[in-house]
């Protein structure tokens, strides 16, 4: 997801499917989001998670960036590791101040206070509500477990066996979701964004004690959905709606629609080009989303560009595609399974 967004390309175009190999090993000339910004003149910082770890653009950033290194698949005992770490949900003391939103909340004030009166880029990467949940004990409070209501297709384990599912990787790791549990995780789940929103209000408290919010575009996005016990799921990386939907948001000071959502179908490629031409760039070739700004200045101005997404299941290629009322998806290229759903008739995807 991260290739692709940050490149302006499909993962079918960039030849990447997971979270090992670096996107210039596949595309050594091409211009990414924040490069494009640096090379017109801005500013680019970052903090936090941006690209995945060790497999950032060497040439994006003026400050920050992590190291280039190569990666390699965990062995079984950092996979056992990784799952003990992962599968829990903690209650912390105090404000959060030790864990890394906080502090790349207190990073991104900072440069922002740094790089008031340049034109600058800052790219925020927080990890909430990334596995394991942890956040302070206030954000757990707001969320009472026994009022949480489970999805209508909740079960103990994933419910197919079919290509469209998958193991839990992340939460309930081997092991059943029972109804009480399930709604602890899922509270869980709900605190640790309000955290993470916590920090997200500091950055912007910041722009607006600065006086900058009135000459800044800020795009919030996560790079995936989550099953929250959907057909017995608590893990990303399928292909239905509650993992291949996620939140964007774009605010542009100067439009008159603060506060709107839109209907229509949009993907995370279409971001690239929405933010150069908001801050009156031209586009690089190549890119293959396209701008929201016509949805900015109108929410419900015609659009037919529908929204795609893949994964690869070992050696299978899951791809499916998405228009505002059917999603269509076919896994090696319909060889292996086919799935089409009706949102107005089945909006669980029974």
């Amino acid at each position: 997801t991260r290739s692709s967004l940050l490149t302006g390309r499909r993962p079918p175009t960039t030849g990447i499917m997971d979270n090992l190999r670096w996107f210039r090993k596949n595309m050594p000339d091409v211009v990414t989001l924040p490069q494009h910004f640096r090379e017109n003149g801005y500013v680019t910082a970052q903090t936090g998670k941006i690209y995945h770890g060790g497999l950032d653009d060497d040439r994006a950033w003026v400050i920050g960036g992590t190291p280039l290194q190569d990666r390699r698949p965990r062995t079984p005992q950092e996979q056992k590791d990784r799952q003990r770490q992962a599968d829990r949900w903690v209650a912390v003391e105090g404000e959060g101040e030790g864990q890394p939103d906080y502090r790349n909340a207190t990073r991104a004030i900072e440069l922002i206070e740094q790089l008031k009166g340049k034109p600058f880029f800052l790219a925020v990467g927080f990890a909430r509500p990334h596995v394991p949940f942890v956040a302070p004990k206030k954000y757990f409070d707001l969320y009472d477990p026994a009022r949480i209501p489970l999805p209508p297709d909740f079960a103990p384990m994933p419910t197919g066996s079919s290509e469209a599912y998958r193991a839990n990787f992340d939460l309930f790791i081997k092991r059943e979701a029972t109804p009480e549990l399930a709604r602890q995780a899922i509270a869980a789940y709900y605190a640790s964004i309000s955290f993470m929103d916590a920090q997200l209000g500091r950055v912007l408290a910041a722009l607006d004690r600065l006086g900058l919010r009135e000459n800044t575009v800020i795009s919030l996005f996560g790079d995936h959905g989550w099953h929250l016990g959907e057909k017995g799921m608590w893990s990303k990386m399928s292909l239905f709606e509650p993992v291949a939907r996620a939140p964007m948001m774009v605010s542009a000071p100067w439009l008159k629609t603060a506060g709107k959502a839109s209907p229509r179908t949009v993907e995370f490629l279409d971001l690239y080009p929405t933010l150069v031409e908001l801050c009156g760039l031209a586009a690089p070739k190549g890119l293959e989303g396209q701008s929201l700004v016509p949805l900015l200045k109108d929410p419900s101005a015609r659009w037919d560009k529908p929204a795609f997404t893949f994964i690869r299941r070992g050696k299978v290629l899951g791809a499916t595609v998405r228009t505002e009322r059917y999603r269509y998806t076919e896994w090696d290229q319909g060889r292996r399974l086919t799935e089409l759903y009706d949102y107005q008739t089945d909006p669980r995807e029974d």
